[in-house]
């Protein structure tokens, strides 16, 4: 088992949690281990890909028809004399 130091912590939260640990019957620390075993029990979502996402979301409304764009052609390089 690992040991972990937390520092810092802002009084109302550490009066918090000793309130909470005596309302349980457990010592500060035990309190503090069930917070991290219940908070870190689920599992981690992974990232959805966005394009799939998008799809989802507004699949059912279905695509778009754009007009042609007409386009000029190609312009030259410019020539700076060399």
């Amino acid at each position: 088992m690992a040991v972990m130091t937390i520092r810092n912590i802002d009084d109302a939260i550490k009066n918090r949690l000793r309130l909470r640990a005596a309302m349980h019957g457990r010592s500060m620390e035990d309190e503090a281990r069930d917070i991290l075993r219940s908070a870190l029990s689920t599992e981690i979502p992974r990232p959805r890909n966005l394009g799939q996402a998008i799809n989802e979301r507004f699949g059912e409304l279905g695509g778009v028809d754009l007009p042609d764009v007409p386009r000029e052609a190609i312009r030259l390089p410019v020539d700076f004399g060399e």
